[in-house]
């Protein structure tokens, strides 16, 4: 892999001589008290201001500090018109959007659709503070603002939609969001390196449209530039009949390869394609090298397109061998350069040691950020995942090849917790990041690592290659627990139980030491199907990592328990999956009191299976397997109700999907059984499912009144959703009357 310039080899711009601010300030008073005419940089945020590592726009906010520019913050601005992006004033260089921490479809929308009623990233938790699509919205307001103003778009919103995207809130593929937002360039991934050197060339005098070489950045561009090769994404993974198919994680050399198709006679049909042979040749060069994927109006109109274009794009993530890639979108080309080179643990340790307040912007008067209260004692300790899992945005954003801090830069933060920051009792609530334990694991060979093509480092096993040893992470958790004033280190990042398991030693340092009496960790499913779907271990595993925790805790004198995380409703998944998923959780004594359902965030490779039908894993062709999907509210509803089979409103829908599946032996009042024959009254006794009117068994003798009838239909549900009605939905999907149901692929229902 490629050296990068360090981050702090930069020669400091010339407002350095302001030093750094109590807080980057969000207002002209503010300004004026740091002595400041104007702002070089301005940050324009769907996030309130916290100024804490864990944020965003605090990290890039920071970092541009150091580098000597005058950086302000608008965050949450009122989108209704240009004047609260008008309050810091015009910005020397660039205006920076982002919609913040989280997309900002995702922050507002439930997985069925809904409008939440809260937003964790805003004081007091209040919704309604951003706007739908955020990036697309701050960009217009803020070049209504200050016209000829660059407008540089980053954060994980632009990051997951650089390319053309399917987007699940209108069911349909969306352009670029760089194109949609009109910005001038496009940061995707961990930013610090892009946004450096954007800002260091911007202030040098160069216009932004010059600046196409850095990684991790997208813009727009007419034409290929000369001296580069132009590469069809379809020679290297062609969507159609084959005779041979080339395997796309095969270690490729650095002399590179030119498609060459070899002739197979005229017996072949022309509509499809030939085998592709790729072949050395030394006038091609991997860094001139750009794969051009299927455009936008190709990818919309055809949905094996979109899948081949989503599974080439993630072929492209190692920094290492990754190349640029370029999708037509109308008359203009979308560029997007391979990923930025991860940073060292120097830069790690620099990043994360920037003078942070730690605590929210003044301007909020202590009215609590929900986000904030949930890290304000937790350090993150790493970055990236390996895991691949396809439901998944971390690998995506972040990379994965992880990032690690230095022990010793995170005991001084939690040093700084301890003695800085209000309200610490003496517990660190988490020690984590994307994951728990991938803390310096890595291939065991940097060469092995530059090369590799592999989606994921853990499945469908463990790879060879990987290091698996524990040791670093150990001697962490010990050094940290033994500092004064600090009581306890918990652990509460998501936990990667098939690489636990591979140390002993750490599973129980961990059960020991660092378990608030639950752990949560996420199986996702116990059924091949989805869990191929999602490239998530099998349940064996779970059940390996299981025996350990309990035999750790019992040798620690602990009652301690574990919490695991199911979806539901993910590609791949048929309803005798979840019906195996609610019989494994009743015999093992789980009651969910929530449970999540798939949702098919952009760029995922689950909502390219969702989308098209097809599996981007592997070869996609117009004749391979198609992909179990659940859509249409009433099967998203049905898989939920399978986790929740415990729940009476959730038991007429069962019985009359297990009657469907031939499964009615699992309606019954024995230990066996999955649901009861009857629905409970109010008085706690049960009626038939089948007799609206019939006195609650037991209640002859007392005569009492019904408190609740049984309608056939389950009440209104806890997330506050309306009953299924079937009536409805027969008539919203064609359904005649008289005509057998069918469990396997319900139409979607009409919105």
């Amino acid at each position: 892999m490629q050296a990068a310039k360090p981050l702090f080899d930069y020669p400091k711009f010339w407002a350095e001589c302001f030093g750094p601010a109590p807080f980057l300030p969000m207002s002209r008073e503010e300004m004026d008290q740091l002595g400041w005419d104007s702002c070089d940089i301005i940050i324009v945020t769907g996030d309130a201001y916290v100024d804490h590592p864990s944020f965003g726009m605090a990290i890039i906010g920071r970092l541009l500090e150091a580098q000597g520019f005058r950086v302000g913050i608008i965050a949450q601005p009122d989108w209704q018109s240009k004047d609260d992006f008008m309050k810091l004033g015009k910005p020397n260089l660039f205006f920076g959007v982002a919609a913040g921490n989280m997309d900002s479809m995702i922050n507002r929308y439930t997985a069925d659709r809904k409008i939440r009623s809260d937003d964790a990233y805003t004081p007091g938790g209040k919704a309604g503070k951003r706007p739908d699509r955020a990036s697309m919205v701050y960009s217009q307001r803020c070049r209504e603002a200050y016209k000829g103003v660059p407008i540089v778009l980053g954060g994980i919103e632009a990051s997951l939609r650089r390319i053309a995207h399917y987007d699940y809130w209108q069911d349909k593929v969306r352009h670029s969001i760089l194109m949609d937002a009109k910005a001038d360039i496009l940061l995707f991934g961990n930013a610090e390196r892009a946004v450096v050197e954007v800002a260091q060339r911007l202030s040098a005098g160069e216009p932004i449209e010059s600046i196409t070489d850095v990684r991790g950045t997208a813009f727009v561009r007419r034409d290929t530039p000369e001296g580069w090769f132009e590469l069809d994404s379809t020679r290297i993974d062609r969507p159609g009949k084959v005779d041979k198919i080339i395997n796309p994680y095969v270690n490729t050399q650095d002399t590179a390869a030119c498609a060459i198709e070899q002739e197979k006679g005229p017996q072949d049909d022309p509509n499809e394609a030939r085998v592709v042979q790729l072949l050395p040749n030394p006038r091609l060069e991997r860094e001139r090298t750009v794969i051009r994927l299927p455009s936008f109006e190709k990818v919309k109109s055809d949905p094996v397109l979109y899948a081949h274009a989503n599974r080439v794009l993630h072929l492209e993530t190692n920094p290492g061998n990754a190349r640029a890639m370029v999708q037509r979108h109308g008359e203009t080309d979308v560029w997007f350069n391979p990923p930025p080179i991860p940073l060292t643990t120097e830069e790690m340790d620099y990043v994360f040691g920037l003078q942070y307040a730690r605590v929210p912007h003044p301007a909020y008067a202590g009215e609590k950020i929900p986000a904030y209260e949930m890290i304000r004692f937790s350090v993150n300790i790493m970055r990236g995942c390996f895991g691949g899992c396809t439901f998944c945005s971390i690998t995506e954003h972040e990379g994965r090849i992880i990032q690690n801090r230095s022990e010793d830069s995170i005991i001084r933060e939690i040093e700084e917790i301890r003695d800085k920051v209000p309200g610490f009792t003496g517990v660190i609530s988490d020690l984590g990041g994307p994951t728990a334990n991938m803390y310096r694991i890595a291939c065991k060979d940097p060469e092995i690592e530059r090369h590799c093509r592999k989606p994921s480092c853990v499945w469908p096993g463990i790879c060879e290659n990987l290091n698996t040893d524990h040791s670093s992470l150990i001697q962490l958790y010990r050094r940290a627990r033994d500092l004064p004033g600090v009581k306890k280190i918990l652990i509460a990042s998501g936990l990667r139980y098939d690489l636990a398991v591979e140390s002993p030693e750490y599973v129980k340092e961990l059960v020991t030491h660092h378990v608030g009496g639950y752990l949560k960790i996420a199986p996702e499913h116990t059924e091949e199907g989805p869990l191929s779907k999602m490239m998530k271990p099998g349940i064996g595993t779970y059940d390996a990592f299981k025996r350990m925790f309990e035999k750790f805790s019992k040798e620690a004198g602990k009652e301690q328990y574990l919490i695991p995380y199911f979806i539901a409703a993910h590609p791949g998944t048929s309803d005798e999956d979840m019906m195996n998923l609610a019989l494994w959780l009743k015999r093992s004594g789980f009651r969910a009191d929530q449970v999540q359902a798939f949702y098919p965030s952009p760029m995922a490779t689950a909502t390219a299976m969702y989308h098209s039908g097809k599996n981007p894993l592997r070869k996609v062709t117009y004749k391979s397997d198609g992909v179990e999907i659940v859509k249409g509210e009433r099967r998203r509803r049905l898989h939920k109700a399978f986790l929740r089979y415990h729940d009476p409103n959730n038991w007429p829908m069962l019985r009359e999907a297990l009657k469907e599946m031939g499964r009615a032996d699992l309606i019954g009042n024995g230990k066996h059984h999955l649901i009861p024959t009857h629905q409970p009254t109010g008085d706690g006794s049960y009626q038939s499912a089948r007799r609206k009117n019939s006195t609650p068994v037991g209640s002859k003798k007392t005569g009492k009144p019904l408190l609740t009838q049984h309608t056939g239909l389950p009440p209104r549900a806890s997330d506050g959703s309306k009953p299924w009605n079937k009536a409805a939905e027969d008539k919203a999907t064609g359904y005649a009357k008289g005509k057998k149901r069918t469990t396997k692929r319900q139409p979607n229902i009409p919105r």
